[in-house]
């Protein structure tokens, strides 16, 4: 690794921890040469996932618009903000673990459903209805009858 301060090609790894949850490792090093210290940190690097949208266009994943969803559906509900991130977490997870690199707005907006079936009714309600584009109450009271149902099953 490369000393940002004197560009000396040679430096020791001093300690090494994990960091960011497990998904990366955190190295303090010190140059060989002017003995100042740095810190470094190690990724996996991920292959880009390509979105497609609606219309066929494909856009780069951003996590950012998923989180901003979910977090739009769960306005004003009793859902707390780490229990939304663990929620965006496993979906990208879920979704990233898939062998394709490209997935469609269909298939994260399911996975969103699910997640929010399971977090809050409410918010699934709200998602659903923008998510599915609902054209009157009769598409509302459907979704609503299959939510009452599988509640009662449980």
């Amino acid at each position: 690794m490369r000393c940002p301060f004197c560009g000396a090609a040679d430096s020791k790894v001093i300690d090494s921890r994990s960091a960011d949850e497990g998904n990366s490792i955190r190295r303090r090093r010190e140059c060989s040469v002017c003995a100042r210290r740095f810190t470094t940190y190690e990724v996996v690097e991920e292959i880009p996932l390509m979105v497609i949208k609606k219309d066929g266009r494909r856009e780069m994943f951003d996590r950012g618009k998923l989180l901003g969803g979910i977090v739009r559906a769960c306005e004003k509900r009793p859902v707390p903000v780490d229990i939304i991130e663990i929620a965006v977490s496993k979906i990208e997870k879920e979704i990233r673990n898939r062998s394709e690199r490209e997935v469609s707005t269909r298939q994260i907006g399911e996975a969103v459903m699910q997640h929010l079936k399971e977090i809050d009714q409410v918010a699934y309600v709200r998602f659903a209805s923008v998510y599915r584009q609902f054209a009157d109450i009769n598409n509302f009271m459907q979704e609503l009858e299959s939510l009452m149902k599988a509640q009662h099953k449980e």
